[in-house]
């Protein structure tokens, strides 16, 4: 099976351009290509880790990737997938992003030897001179196919500043700099990027001609029309201080039963002929496919000891074996109980990440009736757990069956 018959059988192409031309070229290593990354936080999440992998697949097998990190974009905002506009951010937060997701990306990517490069954005966007970019390059561009890009069609209604609809320039100005500057021939992107891309690509064959050379994929990057990663506690960050592996790890040991080959394929090394003999799988199967691709991805983020631990966590959890050391705490200090020694559920359930608000906490105690401390299932809000009602080992609340959290005293 060839590279382009692989990323095809994982799933993981949705739209193309010049398929031949691409496919002949990423089957030879002779790609050189780009992923962006705008860096609107400090840790790069699950969406990313989804990228990254398609990049270590194409570095595997020769090709060379760029990681664009967007120094320059993210002073912007892509309105992408936005309902409303992003908030805008400080040079010194994008800078600070940029520095987080160039330590992380290395963890996935080879940079050495030029096998790979990292490149900043704000480079050239953040001194642009506004005439010179409206003549060079905004002259390219027709206003009312622009408005018909799926990004702007769903801001309409409540508004798109034009700071949000200079983005598709910014983006496709990306790739005209990568291709003259990097020998860049391809882009690659999530479903919603699609005009953005295109964008790139007519930009480059009308400064340069008709037969200038670039292509595009539009790599699949969500499923079934939801953002994955996304949890009630936030988003399933990369970083282990902002997410934890044993919750890394649960997150992907939970996923629905629908989803789980479609993972194994799309984010594993796992060979396809091994992936596709759990299409027979059933019942507790599953759950040995679930256990699989929550190790499998675990340990490519965080390591192998550390997948083994949040494992092992797992098990002490449901199967009931009393060590529960691999189950991360969640430390409640002396200064958190009351006058009475307790601190109250709700308190708990938003500190644990369990809930996002209290109010989201109440509900879960008093609607759907999910939360269970110990052995004891919770129906009061303003029950409380006392400081002595905490073992040494640490006490497990529990919101549904998957959702565990080990309560300490700090």
């Amino acid at each position: 099976m060839t590279l382009f018959e692989e990323l095809k059988a994982r799933g993981l192409l949705a739209q193309l351009t010049d398929e031949k031309e691409i496919a002949d070229l990423i089957n030879a290593g002779r790609a050189t290509f780009y992923i962006g990354f705008d860096p609107t936080a400090d840790s790069l999440h699950v969406g990313h880790f989804m990228a990254l992998t398609l990049m270590k697949r194409m570095q595997m097998a020769g090709n060379r990737p760029i990681a664009l990190v967007g120094g320059g974009t993210a002073m912007i905002g892509d309105p992408s997938g936005r309902t409303d506009m992003r908030k805008m951010m400080t040079v010194e937060t994008i800078d600070h992003n940029v520095e987080c997701f160039k330590k992380q990306m290395s963890r996935f990517i080879d940079f050495s030897d030029d096998k790979a490069l990292i490149v900043n954005n704000g480079d050239w966007l953040r001194d642009l001179n506004f005439l010179e970019f409206m003549r060079d390059v905004g002259a390219h561009f027709n206003v009312n196919e622009m408005l018909r890009a799926r990004a702007y069609v769903n801001r309409m209604e409540k508004g798109l500043s034009f700071l949000e609809f200079s983005y598709m320039l910014m983006q496709s100005y990306d790739f005209y700099r990568l291709y003259h500057d990097y020998g860049c021939q391809m882009q690659f992107g999530g479903d919603d990027q699609w005009s953005n891309m295109l964008g790139g690509i007519n930009l480059i064959r009308k400064k340069d001609g008709k037969d200038a050379y670039a292509m595009t994929i539009n790599l699949l990057l969500k499923h079934d029309g939801t953002k994955m990663g996304k949890t009630a506690g936030g988003a399933v960050w990369l970083d282990p201080d902002k997410y934890k592996p044993y919750d890394f790890y649960q997150y992907w040991r939970n996923v629905d039963d629908a989803d789980v080959l479609k993972f194994l394929r799309m984010m594993t090394f796992l060979p396809l002929e091994q992936i596709d003999e759990m299409d027979k799988w059933q019942g507790e199967q599953l759950n040995e496919a679930k256990r699989i691709l929550a190790y499998e991805l675990t340990s490519m983020v965080h390591g192998e000891d550390e997948a083994k631990k949040a494992e092992a966590g797992a098990k002490a959890v449901f199967m009931d074996s009393g060590n529960l050391d691999n189950v991360p705490p969640v430390e409640v200090t002396d200064d958190e109980f009351n006058e009475n020694g307790a601190i109250d559920i709700v308190t708990v359930l938003v500190k644990s990440g369990q809930c996002q608000s209290r109010s989201d906490a109440r509900r879960a105690i008093t609607k759907d009736h999910s939360i269970t401390v110990g052995d004891t299932k919770i129906d009061d809000f303003k029950y409380e757990i006392k400081k002595e009602d905490i073992p040494a080992e640490g006490l497990l609340v529990k919101k549904g069956k998957k959702n565990i959290k080990r309560i300490v005293r700090a």
